[in-house]
Formats: structure tokens, C-alpha cells, sequence
């Protein structure tokens, strides 16, 4: 019979380091003791403040009061992502939680739309999309339970402090019995002859012996790297972003149910609303711009006084070779990092955790579960990093030479043949374990302007009025439909002001 895991040790906090705490600490229902050790004396990065859909199912999951959190984290709501300047200076697309008109006779919608640019009309993909609407509008709805049309069907994420997050979520797991220790580790030892890691030595002598070390510990890779010697797998071939200036202002206006994403010379900037502040970075290349530049860039642009210095992130974007090296699992920065794009580091410590969850070992630690995971999770990551690298290799900007660099870099063949059989017959390819759904696909050629040399042949059988009819039938029902939603700010007033 085998004998079960019951001694977790979790290195490092932050965001990565209560999600597991508190989601393990549900998983054991009292069964497991489980350690986080910390130390107050680190800061961490904290700059995931964006995230994507599923931190919801996440957060209600582990049983949290959703209004509490938004109180608690001084959150806002987000229906997206506006890029602007991406595909070229001055033109803005947005990037939404939700898919885009509703089929014809089983053929997909954008077909349809491809049929009517080929006839010349003037039609724009985010009129078909409700969640468009709302953050034009600067409006936000929660979704129906069971919508009554599936134009009606979108997501939303959050905006959140990161720093408060990770408070509330330390608050929840301690509640549930996780032990928390304020200490810097000064050994990592390790069994003779199976390498696996005993325990951690803290700096005043205690040892915390564990059976699953679950390695938070940032870029730094405390265990995973430093310890296991996992290794790591760089993309810099394709992803050129490199390093982050962040920095934080008062808030200026009301807060937009959306992040915005701003193109520069070498990079580009975030800027992410909450209740009472907003984030601001900029993320560029330390080949095509320094240190210097880029802070005056980012200081230059914002709105508002800020509240705190810049702060310098260096990164290599890529991924941890395994995130589950024998006794070991590493979540957050420790497993890796793409970049902010998109929002994305926040959601694979929640899916990595998923993983884990569901292979939990025995002390057994079987290979075949941990060489599972380790492919699900490298795949995934793939994904993300294909969709990531898709925004720069689109853009039509010509106007530096860190964007003709990003036009003309030859891109992972699984890339490739995504944007050949696009521009071929508009057919978004979806390979398993994708992140981004095919509507985020389509945003982004449509966003940046690749039309498809044809289009499915059976878009071609209904008659093209009708088609036009059936699609503003479509725009004006999503029309009337946003208008009806409360203004952001005011339904955050209403529902869920942080005090």
C-alpha cells in the first residue's frame, strides 16, 4: 500500500506561495501540514496585477466571497485588453473576453465576415462582440448565469493589487491551519543517493524537514535551480523584452473595466486601474533601449503623481526545463516567465497548481505522474508563449529597429503554420492544451490587419443580403444590450467600493 504525502513545505510567499497554501490546504482538509516560510525582509515582484477568466473559478473554488475579495484587494473589474499602437502608431484594437457573433448554418461567424470585406463592405469584427460594447461604453455587467442568446455569453477577470492578494489569500490558508514562518533559509539538504530534497535550514538554526517542497522562491529558483539543478529554457531568440520599469500613481478619473497595453519604440507599457491607485510599467529590450530611457519613457507617459520609485525587473522570458523535478514543484517566477503580455502569470500558477492536484503524489513520487505533468505544463506554456510572440511578429510598426527586428524573426514552426493557414482560409488552428480560445486568435489577426487571401466556400451558399441582415440584427442587439449596463465606476460603487 502505498504511504501518502502529508509534510508540505512551501518556500517563498507572494502571490505564487499563498495560492498553493491556501488551495492545498483545501485539498487536504486538515490532512496535510503544511509550512510556508517566508521572509518579510525580501520583497517580491508583485506586478501581476492583471488577470485573465478563470481567477474567478479559482477564487470561488477555495470558497471565496467574491465581494469580500474585491473589497479586500481594491479590485476592478476587466473585459479585456486595449492594445494600441501595436499594429501601427495611432491605431487601437481591443482584445475581449468573449467570442464573436454566432454561427450561420454551422459555418463559423468570421467566415462570414471575411465573405462581406471581400464585397467591399466596411465592417469591424468588435461590433459583434458584447464585451467590446461594454468597455467601449466604459460599462460592466456581470454575466447571466444562463444567458439568453450567445452574444450574450462573455467572461471578466480582475484587477487587483497583488500585494493585498496575496494578504487575503495568506489570511484565508491560516485560517485552514497552514503554519507560517517569517525566516530566510540558509541550506537546502538533500538525501544521499536519490538527490530528493529533507529539509531547509532556516537562518536561526530550525530545520523544517518536508516529503513535497513546492518552490516559490522567484526568479532565483531557490530549490528547482539552485538546489536540483533543473536547468532552463530561454526564448530570447523570440521574445526580446527583457526587463520592466514599474512604478505606481494615484489615480486619476474613473477606473476603466480594462488594461491598457501601449506600444513603444522598444517594448511597450502596461496601465492597470484599481479602486485606489494605478499601475504603470514599461517593458522593453535592453538591446534596442537602457535603463535610462526606458524610465523616462514610463515617467514621461503616465497620468497622475506617483506613489512610490521606479523599480527595475530584469527577466529572461522562458521556461524551467521541468516544473516538477523529483520531490520538487516550482509555481510562479520559479518555474519560469514569458513576459506581462496578456496576463498570464498569475493564471499558470493556478493551472500548475490544478496539475499538481490532480497527480498528487504518494511517497512514492511516481516518474511517469511527474513526467505527465511536466509535459501538460510544457505544452501549455508553449501555447502561451506562440500567442505571446504572434503580437510582435504581426505588427506592420517599421518605425525603430526593435520593431523591424520583431517583423522579419523567423518564428517556432508550430507558429507558422497558425499564420499560414490564417492568411490561406481564414481557419484558426487550435492545438490541445491552448490557453487563449479561438476568439483571442481571431482578435489578433483581425487587430493586426491579416486578411485571409479566401474564405470557406460555404459561407458562400447564403445569400449575402441575408447575411448582411442576420449581422445587423447581431450588432444591434449587442448595441442595445451594452447600453442597459451600469457605468463601471458606478456599479463597483454600488456593489463592491473597497473601503
Amino acid at each position: 500500500m502505498s504511504t501518502p504525502v502529508n509534510k508540505i513545505v512551501i518556500v517563498g510567499g507572494g502571490t505564487a506561495g499563498w495560492m498553493a497554501a491556501a488551495s492545498l490546504a483545501r485539498y487536504g482538509k486538515g490532512q496535510l501540514a503544511i509550512t510556508l516560510i517566508e521572509s518579510s525582509q525580501m520583497g517580491t515582484v508583485g506586478v501581476g496585477e492583471a488577470t485573465i477568466p478563470n481567477i474567478v473559478d479559482f477564487n470561488r473554488n477555495l470558497g471565496i466571497d467574491e465581494i469580500e475579495f474585491i473589497k479586500a484587494t481594491q479590485a476592478t473589474f476587466k473585459l479585456g485588453i486595449q492594445f494600441e499602437h501595436w499594429r501601427q502608431p495611432n491605431h487601437h484594437f481591443f482584445h475581449p473576453f468573449s467570442d464573436y457573433g454566432v454561427k450561420i448554418d454551422n459555418v463559423e461567424f468570421h467566415q462570414y465576415l471575411h465573405r462581406l470585406i471581400a464585397a467591399g463592405d466596411k465592417v469591424e469584427l468588435a461590433d459583434y462582440s458584447f464585451s467590446c460594447a461594454l468597455a467601449k461604453g466604459r460599462r460592466f455587467a456581470q454575466p447571466h448565469p444562463n444567458p439568453p442568446t450567445p452574444l450574450a455569453d462573455y467572461s471578466y477577470a480582475y484587477h487587483f493589487d497583488a500585494g493585498l492578494y496575496a494578504n487575503f489569500l495568506r489570511d484565508v490558508a491560516l485560517e485552514q491551519g497552514v503554519t507560517h514562518i517569517d525566516a530566510k533559509i540558509s541550506q537546502v539538504s538533500q538525501h544521499q543517493g536519490s538527490g530528493f530534497i529533507r529539509s531547509v535550514t532556516l537562518d536561526d538554526g530550525r530545520q523544517i524537514d518536508g516529503e513535497l517542497f513546492i518552490d516559490c522562491s522567484g526568479f532565483k529558483g531557490l530549490l528547482i535551480e539552485e538546489t536540483l539543478k533543473t536547468g532552463y529554457e530561454k526564448w530570447s531568440e523570440w521574445l526580446l523584452c527583457d526587463t520592466a520599469m514599474a512604478v505606481q500613481t494615484e489615480r486619476v478619473g474613473e477606473p476603466v473595466p480594462f488594461t491598457r497595453t501601449i506600444a513603444e519604440r522598444a517594448g511597450w507599457q502596461w496601465r492597470i486601474p484599481l479602486q485606489h491607485r494605478t499601475g504603470n510599467g514599461h517593458i522593453f529590450s535592453s538591446q534596442f533601449e537602457d535603463v535610462e530611457q526606458a524610465q523616462k519613457t514610463l515617467l514621461d507617459s503616465i497620468e497622475g503623481k506617483t506613489v512610490n520609485t521606479p523599480r527595475e525587473i530584469r527577466f529572461t522570458p522562458g521556461r524551467r526545463k521541468q516544473i516538477w523535478n523529483k520531490n520538487c514543484f516550482a509555481l510562479g517566477l520559479a518555474s519560469g516567465f514569458i513576459e506581462p503580455l496578456e496576463s498570464t502569470s498569475i493564471s499558470l500558477i493556478q493551472t500548475a497548481i490544478a496539475k499538481l492536484l490532480s497527480f498528487f503524489p504518494d511517497q512514492s513520487f511516481n516518474p511517469h505522474d511527474i513526467a505527465e505533468v511536466n509535459r501538460l505544463h510544457n505544452l501549455e506554456v508553449e501555447r502561451i508563449r506562440d500567442f505571446i510572440i504572434l503580437h510582435y511578429k504581426l505588427s506592420q510598426r517599421d518605425d525603430s529597429a526593435f520593431w523591424r527586428h520583431c517583423r522579419n524573426m523567423t518564428v517556432p514552426d508550430s507558429l507558422q503554420h497558425k499564420i499560414e493557414l490564417y492568411q490561406s482560409r481564414g481557419h484558426v488552428v487550435m492545438y490541445d492544451h491552448e490557453s487563449f480560445e479561438q476568439a483571442s486568435w481571431l482578435t489578433m489577426y483581425h487587430g493586426f490587419g491579416r486578411k485571409p487571401v479566401r474564405f470557406d466556400p460555404r459561407a458562400a451558399v447564403v445569400d449575402i443580403n441575408l447575411v448582411r441582415q442576420k449581422l445587423q440584427q447581431m450588432r444591434d442587439s449587442i448595441n442595445s444590450a451594452a447600453t442597459q449596463a451600469m457605468p463601471h465606476q458606478a456599479f463597483i460603487q454600488q456593489h463592491c467600493p473597497a473601503s
